[in-house]
């Protein structure tokens, strides 16, 4: 089982998207924003990998400064990537 929690901890991003993302938190409502982010009603386990490869092609488009990045879409994912993987299990020899 892949450690969301651990490969989250290394995305290396600019601070301010990191920083508005963390701002986010506060209003996600997650039925509302997965409907919004195409990855429906499923649980977490599921929709985090989506969530990643949704957040990797965003970032992906950022650095090649393709006219199609949406800065706001990008911390839309990272607001619901980051809200999700705090509903994973624990793993049982975290602490």
């Amino acid at each position: 089982m892949t450690d969301f929690r651990a490969l989250l901890a290394t995305l290396r991003r600019p601070r301010l998207l990191i920083r508005a993302a963390h701002c986010g938190l506060v209003d996600y409502k997650r039925d509302r924003h997965l409907r919004r982010l195409a990855c429906g009603s499923i649980s977490p386990e599921r929709v985090v990998p989506r969530l990643l490869a949704e957040e990797e092609r965003l970032e992906e488009t950022r650095r090649t400064g393709e006219a199609g990045y949406c800065v706001a879409r990008h911390i839309e994912v990272l607001i619901a990537l980051m809200a999700e993987v705090r509903l994973l299990p624990r793993p049982p020899n975290a602490v």
